[in-house]
């Protein structure tokens, strides 16, 4: 992975979630290859679901949290009003770095103001699908996606991210539906496909053979009431 890893997706496709399940499982490598680690939320387009959520489960496992100008949770997270803290671990090389964008790419379009970091080459831009979601159910409506996030970025997306889930209605089955098409939408823009995500404790990777590789995502993001 490059220092720089920013996470780009439709809205409600996982991105928040992968940000945050990424992270940690960065946190937790014994030979990490950056000192220190952060993620930098940059989500103002929706108030729902967004990384600076788990500020205290991130920053209590090492994981540094930048959000709004008020390093806030409560009422003032909701102002669309960016700290110039941002920019530190952009520009700390030892400091690995996953941007959380907003959703689409009206979301997207905040990390435009931070282009001179992405001039290099130590960046990669992920871009998450789920084919479960209204808007991607299909893959030329996904291309859409990916194409209008890439387009208004004027970057590159570097690889895709298979994320097709129901949640904790999620089978093995759905999850090979989304596999083929992430395969075929992969080679239609000739964007490699980096992995397809399963919902740990939810569906065993052993009913996933023949999906590779496979990344175990957490649900870190889904407030506990949501199951009751």
């Amino acid at each position: 992975m490059k220092r720089i890893i920013v996470i780009a997706g439709h809205y409600g496709s996982g991105k928040t979630e992968l940000a945050v399940s990424l992270a940690m499982e960065l946190a937790k490598e014994k030979d990490k290859p950056y000192p220190r680690l952060a993620v930098i939320d940059l989500d103002v387009a929706n108030p729902y679901f967004r990384s600076r959520e788990r500020m205290d489960l991130l920053e209590a496992n090492g994981v540094k949290l930048y959000a709004d100008v008020y390093h806030s949770t409560g009422a003032t997270a909701e102002l669309p009003a960016l700290t110039a803290a941002i920019r530190a671990p952009l520009e700390d090389e030892g400091c690995q770095a996953i941007v959380d964008l907003g959703g689409n790419d009206a979301g997207a379009r905040v990390l435009r103001q931070f282009g001179k970091y992405f001039e290099g080459d130590d960046h990669e831009l992920w871009t998450v699908v789920n084919f479960r979601r209204y808007e991607t159910l299909t893959v030329p409506a996904a291309r859409e996606h990916v194409e209008a996030i890439q387009n208004e970025l004027q970057i590159k997306v570097t690889g895709l991210v298979n994320n097709t889930h129901l949640l904790r209605e999620t089978t093995p089955e759905i999850l090979r539906e989304g596999y083929e098409k992430a395969r075929e939408l992969s080679a239609d823009m000739e964007i490699p496909l980096l992995f397809t995500c399963y919902p740990a404790g939810i569906v065993a990777p052993e009913a996933l053979e023949g999906i590779v590789p496979l990344r175990p995502l957490g649900l870190y993001m889904r407030p506990a009431y949501l199951d009751k």
